[in-house]
């Protein structure tokens, strides 16, 4: 099992991860907000800014303080 260290000594397994977003679209602050309300919401900034949000397969939501650019989003594969 392989895991994705999310910053601060917190880490996700790499098999449950469905994306990894940013936290600027109206839409997520709203499913961010909803998984709070449900108990789903794992905050792992340790006080500091959201820069990335973790969307699981168990459906939970999972925000880290790092950028996305840590963890290989935004890189364009080459054909």
């Amino acid at each position: 099992m392989e895991f994705i260290d999310i910053g601060f000594g917190s880490m996700v397994s790499r098999e449950r991860v469905v994306a990894i977003v940013g936290p600027d679209s109206a839409p997520i602050r709203r499913m961010t907000q909803e998984s709070r309300e449900r108990g789903m919401l794992i905050d792992a900034t340790y006080g500091r800014k959201t820069a990335s949000i973790f969307i699981m397969d168990s459906d939970h939501v999972i925000l880290s303080a790092l950028p996305l650019e840590k963890f290989g989003a935004g890189k364009k594969e080459e054909a």
